[in-house]
Formats: structure tokens, sequence, C-alpha cells
């Protein structure tokens, strides 16, 4: 007890150079539980998003279909089997067809995916209840991605033509019915969403679909009959790849902060002892093992990690709250780059990341505070107290 009592003492009576090390270590607190907080934020939001946009429980696969090999998309439908079809009617199942088509904004030619939904769907989010109507031309939903590069507005008409699948080419009149906003850039960009069973009709495939969506509560069947089941995981890997290489990167910042501190900290240290060798050797005359002079500046160093941690409770839990409240804004860029994020990210913070970020600092201060105090071992008192120091 009198140990810490006199390591406090003595940290407090540094003043100014204490209070700056503080600060600098509770600056680290604080940035890398919001930029741990932000990506974990993200994450989920992402994850939350593409499940209710577009992955559901899962998705069954036609044997040829690869999302990444547009030349599968030709070949990528067939009629699901009956285990399938029964899912279908019951509506924890929803068929989706894509195919291939070109159309003619304003004269100027853009390819596009055109997805058929069914329009009484409830898996996903998408608003395929806006095509439900009997008009001549064909119904289309858009995201506003795609509207923006098309410069399509709703109730606008634009020419699209498609190949059968006996190889012959057709065009018609689409109608832009509802232009929907998303974060999953996977079901904007580049994509029309018109009904399923309008789709079918234009491409020649009766009962035919590419992939098929589960509900998140659907007794998954598992693979049948040429078509692969991918689970949530599967499809989620991209987003889950993309998390940690930008947790990777965020790394370097903190790092950085971490290390900043670390040498103010180790140079402090430094100072402390040579300032202080007089009253090293003072003590050690007058009883104090050398082991209880190390403990004794080694936890001084180690105070300014509770310290650190006082600080930024005080400037830092207001700060994070408020975030996590009101969120942080994304700058419009990155909406131009299709990523699956929202226009304000709500930071999340665990208990672990908190007392994972508090231990990681806490033993790394501990770590640096001890490495200079090992000197002390090889001071002779008689050597100190004259201010004289023998290695």
């Amino acid at each position: 007890m009198i140990t810490v009592k006199l390591a406090y003492r003595n940290l407090v009576g540094a003043g100014l150079r204490t209070w700056l090390n503080v600060v600098v270590l509770s600056l680290s607190f604080v940035v890398i539980i919001w930029t741990q907080g932000l990506l974990e934020g993200w994450n989920k939001q992402a994850r939350r998003d593409m499940i209710e946009w577009e992955v559901g429980g899962g998705q069954y696969w036609h044997k040829s279909y690869d999302p990444y090999d547009p030349f599968t998309i030709q070949e990528s439908h067939g009629v699901p089997p009956q285990p399938l079809k029964t899912g279908i009617k019951t509506g924890f199942l929803t068929p989706i067809l894509i195919a291939q088509a070109t159309i003619y904004p304003e004269g100027r030619m853009r390819s596009v995916l055109l997805k058929g939904i069914d329009p009484e769907q409830k898996i996903l989010k998408i608003p395929s209840q806006y095509l439900r109507t009997n008009i001549e031309e064909i119904p289309a939903v858009i995201g506003t991605r795609m509207a923006k590069s098309t410069r399509l507005k709703k109730g606008d008409f634009v020419t699209v033509r498609w190949r059968e699948v006996s190889g012959t080419f057709d065009a018609a009149e689409a109608k832009i019915v509802y232009i929907m906003k998303t974060n999953v850039g996977t079901v904007d960009n580049g994509q029309m969403w018109v009904p399923l069973k309008r789709l079918r009709k234009m491409m020649q495939m009766k009962d035919e679909a590419t992939i098929i969506v589960a509900d998140k509560n659907a007794d998954v069947v598992g693979n049948t009959d040429g078509w692969m089941f991918k689970n949530q995981d599967y499809l989620l890997q991209e987003v889950t790849k993309l998390i940690k290489s930008k947790t990777a990167g965020s790394s370097v910042l903190y790092i950085l902060l971490l290390f900043l501190a670390m040498l103010a900290i180790f140079d402090t240290q430094v100072f402390s002892i040579f300032r202080r060798r007089k009253e090293i050797g003072t003590l050690i005359a007058l009883g104090m093992t050398r082991s209880q002079v190390i403990r004794l500046f080694t936890l001084e160093g180690a105070m300014h990690g509770v310290l650190a941690a006082l600080v930024a409770a005080v400037y830092g839990i207001p700060l994070l709250i408020f975030f996590a409240v009101k969120g942080f804004a994304m700058p419009k860029v990155a909406d131009s780059y299709g990523l699956n994020i929202a226009n304000r990210i709500f930071p999340s913070y665990s208990a672990g990341l908190i007392l994972g970020t508090v231990a990681l600092v806490f033993i790394t201060v501990t770590i640096v505070s001890f490495i200079p105090t090992r000197r002390i071992s090889k001071l002779k008192p008689t050597d100190a107290i004259r201010g004289k120091i023998n290695y």
C-alpha cells in the first residue's frame, strides 16, 4: 500500500509531463474504441442489409450459375425440382430469373440484368409490390444508383432489347414504376427488376428460375437435382473480407498512437530514473530492495494507464454515446463505389471491445514502464547517492 501511495505521489508531482502523457494515452483509448466500434457497426449494418435485400436465409443456385461470370447467365436457368416448388408455393422460397438485356436511355446503350421477381413475395425487402400492374409496357423497378447513371426517373419509358432462349432478339418498352433506395449495390447497379411471369414469357422460360431465395425461417433441403444451396456465410463472405481488410488498415492508426504514447512514457521513465538517482540510492540505503524499487517505478508508469482510462472516460463516454445515437455520416463519394454502406453508420461498442482495449493499453504501458527500470538493478546505492551512475 505504501508503494502505491508513493507511486501516486511521484506521478502527480511530475506535473505537466504526467498529464501530457495521460492525454495522449487517453486519446489512444478513445480512437481505438471508436474506430473498432465504427467498423463493427458497419459490419452489422452491411450484413443486415444484405440479408434483408438479397441473401435472405440462403439461396439455391442453378448448377451453371456464377455471378462473377456473365457468360454463364444465358445458360443458368431451369425448372426447380419438386421440393423447391413446394417451398415456393408455401411462400418460404421465392424464385428469381436473371437475363441479360440492353436498354437505350436517351439514345445511349447500356447493358443491364433483368431480374424477374414475384410481386407478391415477402422474403426480400425489394419493393416488388410496385410491379403489380397491368400496363402494356414492362413495369420496372430500379435503384437510385441505376437511376442516376441512366438519368431515368419514375414514369420514364426506355427501350429494352433481349434475346430469348431460342436465340431470337426482341424488344419492348419498359416503364419505370418505382425507384428504390437501398444500401446494397448488388441489387441496384445495372439491375432492372420486373415481374417474374412477364420475364418468363419474354424469355420463353416457363416456370424457370436462376436462383431461389429462402426465407430466414425456411427448412433448408440442401443441394438437390442440379440446384446448389449457398448459406448466409458463403453469400456474405465478401462483406466479411472487406471488413477484415478495413480493420487491418485501421490498426495502423492506433498502433501509431500507441507507439507515440509508449515512446513518451519510455522517455519519461528514463528521465525519471536519471533525475531521481539520489532518491533511488536513498531508498535502497533505507532498506528497500532493488526489486521493490523496480516495482515502484514500474507502478508509476502503469498508473499512466489508469489515469488515462479515467480521463478517456470523462470525454470519451459522451463522445462515443453521441456517435452511437446520431451515427457517423459517410462521404457521398462512397456511394459511387458501390459499397454496401449506409448514409450514416452507427458504431457498435461491445463490453469485450472496451475491456479488451483497456487491457491491451494497460499491459503495453506496464511493459514499456518496466523496460527502463531494469537499469536500477545495476545501480550502486553509494554512487547513486553521490549522483554518479555506474552500469
